[in-house]
């Protein structure tokens, strides 16, 4: 019997909600790597913009960075430090998913899509108090509240979702599945992706 082809599976997920450990367990499970900040890296290699740059725009615009792209993108010469980097992220994710993984953000699952692979995408939501109490552990609010940065982050991400892919990232027809992890756990989430990874035909 051939040995069973893994798809991609990709996350998108709200702030906190915990599309990391998702793919910690899953990468487990079935023993391929996941990508998160290792797209920064690479990103950099392919892009030539300095990790700074990269960790700044690889996955989140602001809507003032949005209206600046469009007024600048209408002058012919002109091409942004985010469409570039985003132009580089798509290599990247093209050339990781010539093997199976699982790839966290990055509008990966749309890329997926737009290239016909074969992909099972996952989009995770939860309730704020659930998330807040994630920042906090996070930690990577800096001086900021850690309610004002969590929807911070929440925001420029839709903002870079919708601007590359024209569609909302909490869409539910976007996606394989869509998991409140409010009410369900990581674990529980993992077991249905690959029950259904398992009985693919």
């Amino acid at each position: 019997m051939a040995e069973k082809t893994l798809p991609v599976i990709t996350i998108n997920r709200e702030y906190g909600a915990g599309g990391r450990a998702l793919a910690t367990v899953l990468s487990e499970k079935l023993g391929i790597p996941y990508y998160d900040r290792d797209f920064v890296s690479r990103t950099t290699e392919e892009s030539g913009y300095d990790q700074e740059d990269v960790e700044r725009e690889g996955e989140e615009m602001s809507r003032s960075s949005q209206v600046l792209n469009d007024l600048l993108n209408s002058a012919v010469s002109y091409s942004s430090s985010h469409d570039a980097i985003f132009r580089a992220e798509k290599k990247v994710i093209l050339k990781l998913a010539e093997t199976p993984c699982i790839m966290i953000g990055r509008c990966a699952d749309h890329i997926m899509k737009e290239a016909g692979i074969d992909t099972v995408s996952v989009y995770l939501h939860a309730p704020f108090e659930m998330r807040l109490k994630r920042t906090k552990e996070l930690a990577e609010y800096g001086k900021m509240k850690p309610e004002k940065y969590m929807e911070d982050r929440d925001n420029k991400r839709r903002t870079f979702y919708k601007y590359y892919t024209g569609k909302e990232i909490f869409d539910a027809s976007n996606y394989t599945f869509c998991f409140d992890v409010g009410k369900m756990s990581i674990s529980h989430c993992a077991q249905i992706i690959l029950d259904l990874i398992n009985n693919a035909d």
